[in-house]
């Protein structure tokens, strides 16, 4: 289905169109970075698992539960996790917004991949 990680991000994305996945995932990947760096300082080598816990933890529920689709690193593990990091990088510069126009655009670009949960009527508006 795609050729280049460039090609994917903005898929990745849209399965990320309402901000509070994004903030969920930015939140669940923070905290658990977090104690993984805790652990490697610390030397307890049982918080290194606190980062695919936390991380995976938080993301994949917010998926179904809000989303209404399934995570994308189910097909594309490593170009998702360097999604998720690019993600929360703009997030982190307060680029947000522009993430919630990237959905918006590849949702419109391709229907198939839209839910109840993401997209909202007859007037094809992205849900906020």
């Amino acid at each position: 289905m795609f050729h280049s990680y460039r090609e994917f991000f903005p898929y990745y994305v849209a399965m990320h169109s309402k901000p509070v996945t994004r903030r969920l995932h930015l939140a669940g990947t923070l905290t658990g970075l977090a104690l993984s760096i805790t652990g490697v300082l610390t030397g307890r080598r049982t918080l290194l698992a606190a980062l695919p816990t936390l991380g995976y933890g938080t993301a994949w529920p917010s998926h179904w539960l809000i989303e209404g689709n399934n995570p994308a690193s189910f097909g594309h593990p490593l170009w998702s996790l360097r999604g998720d990091f690019e993600m929360i990088a703009m997030m982190l510069r307060g680029r947000d917004r522009e993430l919630t126009v990237v959905a918006r655009d590849w949702l419109t670009e391709h229907p198939e991949h839209r839910t109840a949960s993401n997209w909202k009527g007859r007037d094809l508006r992205l849900v906020a």
